[in-house]
């Protein structure tokens, strides 16, 4: 559980509140989700990153919900680059499905990702996953919890017994950075892994499931509620080196652990 900027939290109640509504949004997006998994048709944002009828129902969904709960809140989200400045220093970053390219092929490894974001970061977030009804939460201050129970990272803390993941950019070069740390990485490992989705990667890093979780393409709406979810389960988020992670210019490692970090940074931080 971490103790950032507990001065500057607002109280237990509101917290609390908050967490709530980011629940019942996120799995309101992922009822949009699974009502249209198998009869929407897909578009190409840009090769290799889709989007579908699906992402824009589910974020309306999830705004809609929120914009009424707390209509003086500023909303950030990534379909149809919806910015919305609010009244209050609250904003809601919002992912309505990360891991389209999954969701598009029928692989059930993608998730909805809402969090509530304040001039100190993140103060609550919410990874939903429609497929395995799972639902990873946390709060500034409290904790992290899959499905109400409380989780924590691993406790491995040798790189060799690691499970790692990591994510690519959508255009990757066969000689390019991100397939040199891939296996720069891969060798030093008990095994790599790409699930398709970053929230899903941040979220299973907070479980003790992964590790580590390293990106170098990410955008906000990718890992706020992620970041959140690992440092609140004792983990370590940082940038590549080793700088406190810039949310909004997202390069950043993610372990269970310091020593797991120490060991891991060095193969692929100066690459980035």
């Amino acid at each position: 559980m971490s103790d950032t900027h507990q001065a500057d939290l607002p109280g237990e109640d509101e917290l609390r509140l908050w967490h709530a509504a980011a629940l019942e949004a996120a799995q309101l997006g992922g009822q949009v989700l699974r009502q249209w998994r198998g009869r929407f048709q897909v578009q190409e944002k840009a090769p290799k990153d889709l989007i579908t009828q699906a992402d824009l129902e589910s974020q309306q969904r999830i705004v809609a919900y929120l914009q009424e709960r707390f209509p003086d809140h500023g909303f950030l989200a990534e379909e149809a680059g919806l910015a919305v400045r609010g009244s209050s220093p609250w904003q809601w970053v919002i992912d309505p499905l990360d891991g389209t390219v999954n969701y598009a092929h029928a692989v059930p490894q993608y998730t909805v990702s809402v969090a509530l974001v304040g001039p100190q970061g993140p103060v609550v977030g919410v990874v939903w996953d429609p497929s395995l009804q799972e639902c990873f939460s946390a709060i500034r201050g409290q904790g992290a919890w899959l499905n109400g129970r409380a989780i924590r990272t691993s406790g491995i803390t040798l790189l060799r017994e690691a499970l790692v993941a990591c994510s690519f950019p959508p255009r990757v070069r066969r000689d390019g950075p991100e397939v040199e740390n891939f296996l720069n990485v891969l060798v030093q490992t008990q095994s790599l892994r790409r699930t398709g989705s970053s929230a899903l990667n941040l979220a299973y890093v907070a479980a003790g499931r992964f590790e580590a979780y390293w990106a170098t393409s990410n955008n906000a709406w990718d890992i706020a509620a992620g970041v959140l979810l690992v440092e609140e389960a004792g983990g370590v988020v940082r940038g590549p080196d080793g700088e406190p992670l810039d949310l909004f210019r997202p390069r950043f490692l993610a372990t269970a652990n310091q020593r797991i970090y120490d060991q891991l940074a060095p193969l692929i931080r100066l690459r980035w």
